[in-house]
């Protein structure tokens, strides 16, 4: 009776992530409206959490969940898509089991006490993609990524990138300059006072050059961003008590605290020697992710990213889960400015007063001015509690307008990303892996970039069901 209960006051979203996922071989992608644009040529990838449970036991949060990689293939035969599990040494393992053997971020280890210490984090390879020339390589911020073929997504091993010390983090966002080809990225290394790590790397992905700074205590630093010749991290009021993570007695999710008296802490970082260039503090607030960055005219850098008044966020994503949600996580897109030279915010700036996350903008505009930004949304109307982002938009940072893509009811698109069209520089397309919760059915939407509030211009079927994921990039042919 209680199940039923529960499934009953579910949303529609929650059946996208009910089971886990199911994997598929290369497949041609029916085209089930429009048609795919003559100059959309190259490979949209996803990552996300896609399976939650194992033997009935449900995973702690779901960032705990095992990743799997999603490509759709665009050429001049069609879309082919292939979907596959990220073999790392703990998902082989716990398949082996038939059961979860591993803490993680939101969870202990199942079982004795002493599994806390054998077994205290797995691997999940479940948050975001970099696509090299000749890799895939699977994101994950607790330690080396995963590398996949980019063809066929099997599964390559570890990858230190010839510099990476074995379990040494490499965060989920880096940044890419179109440029110059050049990769930044960073990790942090836990410890009472945990160790920012920074990376330099030429377009292969080959670490070049690192840089570690020592922070004060364990602050949650989940993106950064670039910003002309600069790397800017700010380091949230959120940190980590590591003292009950070593003991064994809690997980990672549960030992974070909200401590808004400390602020939130900015560095400046010259994006050339990687050397710290200023610091400063300025109220707290918490942010998962960027939107970009830049210089203006005046020497001053511009940020844009999601802020969260507080870290209610973390509690909401854990219950996302479960597949119930009751706790609501807003927020902002906001605008800080600042001075590099002295790290001092000279203003604060809410941009859009609605609901959104995972802002991105166009990849050649990435640490330079960028007139559109996109992200994903709640749709007008929508009662948020209980809900997940359920919209894509583009905001016009020249007019200040949003422009809204609505895809009606019961379907949850991920991150919009921008692909520039082969064929004509000046056309973009915009791609979405929707869940449409009335047909339990997963596809892929492509909008044209300047007509969001427009139909897709095509749509196309998937084989199976596609958990909703956390990032992805498109990787021009």
């Amino acid at each position: 009776m209680q199940t039923i209960d529960k499934k009953s006051t579910q949303k529609t979203w929650s059946k996208a992530i009910s089971q886990p996922a199911t994997e598929f071989p290369p497949t041609q992608l029916p085209v089930i409206a429009g048609k795919i644009p003559d100059g959309l040529r190259g490979t949209l990838y996803r990552n996300g959490a896609a399976r939650l449970e194992r033997g009935g036991v449900s995973v702690g949060h779901w960032f705990d969940g095992d990743g799997a990689i999603l490509a759709v293939h665009f050429t001049d035969a069609g879309a082919t898509g292939v979907y596959r599990y990220v073999q790392t040494a703990g998902y082989q393992e716990e398949t082996a089991a038939g059961k979860l053997l591993y803490g993680n971020y939101g969870m202990t280890a199942p079982g004795p006490i002493w599994n806390q210490w054998r077994k205290p984090v797995k691997h999940a390879a479940n948050t975001s993609v970099l696509a090299l020339p000749d890799k895939l390589l699977a994101l994950w911020e607790g330690d080396n990524p995963y590398a996949l073929d980019l063809q066929t997504l099997e599964t390559q091993g570890l990858d230190n990138l010839d510099g990476l010390e074995k379990k040494q983090p490499y965060s989920a966002h880096p940044k890419v300059d179109y440029t110059t080809g050049e990769i930044f990225n960073f990790g942090v290394s836990p410890g009472a006072n945990a160790i920012l790590s920074i990376y330099k790397s030429d377009l292969t992905g080959k670490i070049l050059k690192t840089a570690k700074l020592t922070l004060a205590g364990f602050p949650v630093i989940h993106d950064f961003v670039l910003a002309g010749q600069y790397l800017i991290f700010f380091a949230p009021a959120v940190h980590l008590n590591v003292w009950p993570i070593l003991l064994g007695i809690s997980s990672y999710s549960d030992s974070l605290q909200w401590l808004p008296q400390k602020g939130t802490k900015i560095l400046v970082i010259d994006r050339e020697t990687l050397s710290l260039v200023s610091e400063g503090i300025t109220e707290p607030w918490f942010q998962w992710h960027f939107g970009n960055g830049y210089i203006d005219d005046s020497g001053t850098v511009i940020v844009d990213f999601s802020r969260y008044a507080d870290f209610q966020t973390n509690q909401f994503l854990k219950e996302v889960a479960s597949g119930e949600t009751q706790t609501v996580a807003k927020t902002t897109l906001t605008r800080v400015q600042l001075n590099p030279q002295t790290g001092k915010v000279t203003g604060i700036e809410t941009l859009l007063n609605r609901s959104c996350e995972f802002p991105n903008v166009p990849p050649q505009n990435v640490g330079k001015f960028s007139r559109y930004s996109y992200m994903s949304i709640f749709r007008e109307g929508t009662d948020v509690a209980g809900e997940i982002l359920n919209g894509i938009a583009r905001f016009d940072h020249q007019t200040g307008t949003l422009s809204e893509a609505d895809l009606g009811e019961n379907r949850y698109p991920c991150e919009p990303l921008p692909a520039q069209d082969n064929q004509n520089p000046e056309q973009s397309w915009i791609l979405t892996v929707v869940y449409d919760g009335n047909t339990n059915s997963s596809e892929v939407w492509i909008f044209e970039s300047q007509h969001l509030n427009d139909e897709p211009v095509c749509k196309l079927g998937l084989p199976s069901v596609i958990p909703h994921s956390f990032h992805g990039t498109w990787k021009p042919a």
